[in-house]
């Protein structure tokens, strides 16, 4: 839950002096702490999509396997050039 920080000028108050207060209130209130906190935050990967990509895995594996086996590919190249042919 996020609460805004909202700060008042007063009469005789300089404008350094407001923002000064606006930045301990925000500081005070956590907001920010907040938001870098979930900056990077990725869910977790459904039950269905991780089955889904530990199948591909290992047909991939299983098809380098084989070309290994064809002595199509060497054991260590093949890690190297994946995304060009």
């Amino acid at each position: 839950m996020m609460t805004n920080a909202e700060v008042s000028r007063s009469d005789d108050e300089n404008n350094i002096s407001i923002l000064r207060r606006f930045t301990k209130r925000v500081q005070g209130s956590g907001v920010l702490n907040r938001v870098r906190s979930i900056r990077f935050f990725e869910r977790t990967p459904s039950k269905y999509k991780r089955k889904a990509h530990a199948l591909k895995r290992i047909v991939r594996r299983d098809a380098f396997q084989e070309l290994a086996k064809l002595g199509k590919v060497k054991e260590g190249e093949y890690k190297y050039k994946r995304g060009k042919k």
